[in-house]
């Protein structure tokens, strides 16, 4: 009974998951890896750490509940519906624009479009995806979503434990070279990438209602409401997955480029073949197609995700707003012009992959302390069960956790200004 009831709960935190091992983990992990060694290391852990609680308080707020966390933030007023929605959409293209372009990239590297064409063919690569991932959401929603994130997610988990083990036997921990002698993470580039790297590291905060989302999805899918307990495993499964596919990508970027001092191109197709080449030093040339395939199936589990995300919390934002149901057109609709402004910015940055990227994570980590308050306040006032409040350790964890992402904010705005 206790295997049925995991396996009926088992899903949104998978879902999570799938959300952040795209871009924040095959790409940004890997860079810091590949760039600065170790040195990054404590960031990732830490960014991990800091955010762990208001991720988890969407599983806490959707269970206890029933409602979505988007419906909480109406609670605030009106004010806080139409914040949401303006946030939202500022953005989902950059999210977009960037999950795109990297899964455009390795499904361009995989069938060498751009070689054969002679042409950077990656935007529309990007088109294709974009209407293959439209068209999966349109035709099954979350079922359909639900399988192929599954599947795909143990599929990466394999390869990339696997491959980490094969470099950790090819090369030792002592053989990475330290940081380079300018490196300072709190001044100048190096800072910008910090906060680039942890915008996204395992996801954005601003990400968080989709958890409640998905959680509430997965419910009506099988009729089945668990345990809070219960529910909280299971996403603790998928964000612990998170954790250790960072930690495996930044040892990966480490161990193959760090100690022959590489960085991983910026051009598309290029940084594809680079990170594919991650894997195949260790496994192996005839591990190519296979590792290519792997790869771009996690991130177009990550397109899709996002995309349904994305279009779900559109829906759901237009509800609360109108004190009305949810209608599956707002869901349609912000679907297909969501994709249109995605391809709009990869068209603007069609071989500059790192500074799309970039751009996103940092964006993302600026707007991360309001939505993280907001959802603070919902788990912990007087309306909220107090049966399902988080206890004291966790909400010190959750404060102190407002004060990394605020204390980090302030000194890059001071740093922009600067």
């Amino acid at each position: 009974m206790k295997l049925r009831r995991f396996l009926l709960t088992l899903g949104p935190g998978i879902l999570f998951a799938s959300t952040a091992i795209g871009t924040s983990h095959l790409v940004q992990s890997t860079r810091a890896g590949a760039e600065y060694g170790y040195a990054l290391l404590w960031a990732i852990l830490a960014a991990n750490i800091a955010k762990y609680p208001f991720f988890e308080f969407g599983t806490r707020y959707a269970n206890a509940t029933g409602t979505t966390l988007i419906a909480g933030f109406r609670t605030f007023g009106k004010w806080a519906s139409w914040s949401y929605l303006i946030l939202t959409a500022l953005t989902c293209t950059f999210v977009m624009g960037g999950v795109g372009i990297v899964t455009a990239s390795f499904l361009d590297h995989l069938f060498g479009v751009s070689q054969a064409l002679g042409i950077n063919a990656t935007p529309h690569v990007a088109a294709l995806t974009f209407s293959a991932c439209a068209g999966v959401l349109l035709m099954g929603r979350y079922a359909t979503l639900d399988k192929v994130i599954k599947a795909i997610s143990l599929i990466l988990l394999v390869g990339t434990v696997g491959a980490t083990v094969g470099a950790l036997l090819h090369t030792p921990l002592s053989a990475v070279p330290p940081p380079p002698e300018d490196f300072s993470p709190w001044t100048g580039r190096d800072f910008v990438f910090l906060i680039a790297l942890l915008g996204w590291m395992p996801t954005a905060v601003d990400l968080t209602p989709w958890v409640s989302i998905w959680t509430l999805e997965r419910y009506r899918q099988t009729g089945f409401t668990p345990k809070l307990k219960e529910a909280l495993r299971e996403f603790n499964l998928g964000y612990a997955f998170c954790i250790g596919l960072a930690v495996c990508f930044l040892l990966l970027g480490a161990l193959l480029l760090r100690t022959q001092e590489m960085a991983l191109p910026n051009g598309t197709a290029a940084f594809a073949a680079g990170v594919i080449g991650l894997y195949t030093e260790v496994l192996g040339n005839w591990s190519t197609p296979f590792v290519g395939s792997a790869a771009f199936a996690a991130l177009f589990g990550t397109c899709i995700a996002c995309l349904d995300g994305f279009s779900r919390s559109f829906g759901h934002g237009i509800a609360a707003l109108r004190d009305a149901p949810v209608k599956t057109r707002h869901e349609r609709t912000s679907l297909v012009l969501i994709s249109i402004g995605a391809l709009v910015l990869i068209t603007a940055f069609p071989s500059d992959i790192r500074t799309l990227l970039d751009l996103g994570n940092i964006l993302s980590f600026c707007i991360a302390p309001p939505f993280a308050l907001a959802i603070l306040i919902l788990v912990t006032r007087q309306a909220f069960p107090e049966s399902a409040r988080p206890k004291l350790g966790l909400r010190i964890t959750a404060w102190l956790g407002l004060v990394f992402l605020l204390g980090l904010t302030f000194l890059f705005l001071r740093h922009l200004l600067h």
